[in-house]
């Protein structure tokens, strides 16, 4: 089902719609405002799944263990030593 709507853009937003109908990169302006819409409606899905994983992540570090910086420091120099040994790197 299509529906008729009205909307007011800019002198730019207009010129450069109509330039890609004009190019004949889209077959009409409708299908460029359509297609601006789906990508729009997509982009915000992904922010929205992107924040809940976020939020996800968060949460999940809020109720682990506390590692203060330099704790965090010292396993991570561990680990690059011990990655450097595996791999036969010298400092």
């Amino acid at each position: 089902m299509t529906v008729k709507s009205s909307i007011s853009l800019t002198d730019e937003q207009h010129a450069f719609a109509r330039a890609l109908v004009d190019t004949g990169r889209y077959a009409s302006f409708s299908a460029v405002i359509q297609q601006s819409i789906e990508h729009l409606r997509r982009r915000l899905d992904v922010e929205d799944l992107e924040r809940r994983a976020l939020y996800e992540i968060l949460s999940r570090r809020r109720s682990g263990e506390f590692v203060g910086a330099e704790e965090m420091d010292e396993r991570l120099s561990k680990m690059l030593a011990d990655k450097r040994r595996t791999h036969g790197v010298s400092t």
